[in-house]
Order: structure tokens, then sequence, then C-alpha cells
């Protein structure tokens, strides 16, 4: 009973190519329904996200499910496989739950540390769960992946600092104000990367949001979708005393704010704060704003300046979060590969068992008159013949971990001894590990 990963990442693959091999949400029962029909494959999650598609699945064959789960994916989305396969990954054992561990807690993101991955991995799931795909082991794995996930937010700062520009600006700006609520921001110019910062300031709890673009219908768009207000370019100088916080994104070829200007805003907002982000390139805001008092003025070299500092700050406490995802995996291999082995083990004790005791039996039946106590001391010897004569094998099996071996090995006990074993349940305390939460 192995787990396998199988898939591709931002790693390994262009967009172009992990946009062929994703999987809609709305439509992700039937291709849950097929994994799990292939051959030696007894459940089966798929992650699909727009930097990964993966497959996470139980089999007991780890490179014919590892070659059939690639196969699927490309058949599936009738791609020519030798199209596909350059780009996808097969992981098992140790390096599959290392890798679901890594994929939860956000240390294989494109942006480190990043909270949007665990809630995909686990709307995954979800979809498994309700279509009675993952059963006793990716249950259990999964869990388990979610409770390391949460371990490493928890004893590490891997989220706590901003690694975009956008996410940078907000982060200074409560610096500067230490509480967002009273305050109105006013973007100037509705572009891409502005609508991100106008967002994250409107999650930031500001209390009001102005826009200004030169196509007013825009602007006026942006200003719903963040339950602002839309003002007219040509306006912008008459409503600027109203902003805090203003971010700048146009494309304009010179300043559009300057000096003078805002020293007569200062002026009219009797010298309350002002806090300027100018993320235009060629800049929107001239630089001697900046020497204003009371006006803080950072463009994107400033911003990029704190965004590097903070991602050396996330790749330290990623280190800690390592460490964790092996210490972790290392407790659930050991559960995973005890699901077969103690039952086995259990077999394998009792067929001995059931041997000597009728010898045993038959012997003290010829013997009539043994003692009481010799009876004892024959019942004892045969027991510790037991125990020494299965300590190397049952050694081998608890040691030996998961993978191609272990399973040679139980085959072969099973067969020798003819031995008949029950899997592993939800039932057997013996299997549990300490509980996640």
């Amino acid at each position: 009973m192995n787990i396998i990963v199988v898939g591709l990442s931002h790693h390994t693959a262009p967009i172009e190519t992990r946009e062929r091999l994703a999987f809609e949400s709305n439509s992700i029962e039937k291709p849950l329904r097929g994994l799990v029909t292939l051959p030696d494959i007894s459940e089966g999650v798929i992650v699909s996200t727009c930097n990964r598609v993966e497959v996470y699945a139980v089999t007991r064959d780890i490179a014919g499910g590892i070659a059939r789960i690639k196969r699927f994916l490309a058949d599936w989305h009738n791609l020519p496989f030798d199209e596909v396969s350059p780009y996808l990954y097969g992981h098992h054992g140790d390096n599959a739950i290392r890798h679901v561990f890594r994929v939860a807690a956000s240390l294989d993101s494109l942006v480190i540390g990043e909270p949007q991955i665990l809630g995909q991995v686990k709307a995954a799931y979800g979809y498994a769960a309700e279509y009675g795909t993952s059963g006793l082991v990716l249950n259990r794995f999964l869990h388990k992946a979610f409770s390391v996930a949460k371990r490493v937010r928890t004893e590490t700062f891997i989220a706590s600092s901003a690694v975009s520009i956008a996410f940078a600006a907000v982060e200074l700006a409560k610096k500067i104000f230490n509480d967002l609520s009273d305050k109105t921001v006013l973007l100037i110019g509705a572009g891409e990367m502005g609508e991100l910062a106008a967002k994250h300031f409107f999650a930031g709890g500001v209390s009001g949001v102005l826009v200004a673009n030169r196509t007013f219908e825009r602007g006026e768009r942006l200003a719903e979708e963040l339950g602002g207000r839309a003002i007219r370019f040509d306006d912008l100088y008459d409503h600027l005393h109203k902003a805090d916080i203003i971010l700048s994104s146009t494309g304009s070829p010179h300043f559009i704010i300057g000096p003078k200007e805002v020293a007569e805003v200062i002026r009219r907002r009797k010298q309350r704060p002002m806090f300027f982000i100018d993320i235009a390139v060629p800049r929107d805001i001239a630089p001697e704003v900046n020497d204003l008092e009371n006006v803080y003025l950072y463009n994107t070299d400033d911003l990029q300046g704190v965004v590097e500092s903070n991602r050396e700050q996330r790749l330290k406490e990623a280190a800690k979060a390592e460490e964790i995802v092996t210490v972790e995996a290392e407790r659930f291999l050991s559960w995973l590969s005890s699901l077969e082995v103690v039952p086995t083990i259990v077999a394998l004790r009792s067929r001995f068992d059931e041997i000597v005791r009728a010898e045993v039996e038959r012997t003290l039946a010829a013997w009539k008159g043994m003692s009481p106590e010799h009876e004892k001391r024959l019942e004892a010897m045969t027991s510790a013949m037991i125990s020494k004569l299965l300590h190397t094998p049952i050694s081998v099996l608890k040691h030996t971990g998961q993978g191609n071996r272990i399973d040679l090995y139980l085959d072969a006990l099973r067969s020798l001894f003819d031995l008949q074993t029950e899997p592993a349940g939800k039932g057997e305390e013996m299997l549990e590990i300490e509980q996640d939460e």
C-alpha cells in the first residue's frame, strides 16, 4: 500500500501546458471516478490550480501506478502522451509524503508562504471525499497534511511579511498610520498593479476608496467593485485633499503630481500626514514631494527593497518549516508502513503459536506423568523459541519502511506461511498515531 504523486507544476511546465492539463472543479466527478478505476489505484485525489495539476493516489504497484496515472492525464485531455510526459513527475514513499506536506504548507509555491494553496488542496480533498474516491489512507494523509500546514503557520513566520509590491504598500501604510479604518485611499490610474494594490488596501480595512482614471467608465467599474467612488481625472486636484493614501499607477510620460500641488494640499489638510505610493514607470510623482513635512513618498524601488528583505526573511522561516515537514513525514511514513506490516506480524505470530500449541498438546498427551512445573517449562521454552525465530523477520519488517522491498517481504511471508491478513482499519488502536489537532 503506497502513496504516489503524479503531476506537473510551475517548476516543470509552462503555463500553456498547465492550462491544457487543468481540471474544472465543476466537472471533477468524472475524472475522479475514472482515476480509481485504473488497475491497482484504490484511492485518488486531483488537485488542479493555476500553478499545478497533481494526482495523489494509493497503489500496490508503484511503477505501474505512476505510469498509468501519467497516461491517464494525457488521455483524459486528449493530448499526445509524448507531448505531456516530459513535464510530468512521479513521487512515491517518503518523497511523495514530503512533497504533499510541502505543497500544503506553501513551501512549493511560486510565492513561499502564500495561503491560497492550502484552501485549494482542502477543496480538492473535499471533492474526493464527496465522490468516494478517498479512503482510509488518503483521508488520514491529507488531514495530516493540513495539520502540518497549520503547524508551519503557527510555529514560523513564513507568511508574516509582504512579498509583493502591492502588499508591501499596504504594510508600509499600516506602519505610518497604525490604523487604516478611518483612512481614504485615492487610486490614480486603474491598471492591473494599481487595482491589485487597491484591493489589498480595501481588504486592509480602509474606510473609503476614490478612483481617478483617464477613462472614466473604467474607473467607475473598479470603484463599484471596491465599494468606492469614481472621480474624473481632470478633477483630481479638487479631491486630492480628501485622501490619506494616494496610489498612482498611470502611463503618463511625465510627473502628474509635484511638490507645489502637494504643499497646497497639506495646507488644506492642516498638516495631516499623507502617504504617496508611486508604482508607475516612468514615475507619476516628483521625488521632491518627499521633502515636504508630513508627506511620505515611496516608489517601486523603495517597495522592492522591502519585498526583497521580506523574501529573505521568508526563506529563513522556510528552513524551519522544512524541519517540521521532515519530522511529520517520517511519523506518517511509519504509520503508513504499519497498515500492512502490523497485520502480517500478528498473523505470522499467530500461525507459529498455533503450530507450537498443537505440537505441545500432542507431546503432553504422550507424557502422562509430566508434572505441572515441567509443562510450564516446556511451554516457556517453546514460546522463547518462537520469539527468537521471529525476532529477525519481524525486526526487518518494522524497519524496512514503505516501498517495493517491504511489499516483496510481505507477499513472500503471506505466501510461504499461507497467512490470511485483514487490512488495517479505523478501529485498530495499535496503528493510531497522535491525533492531528
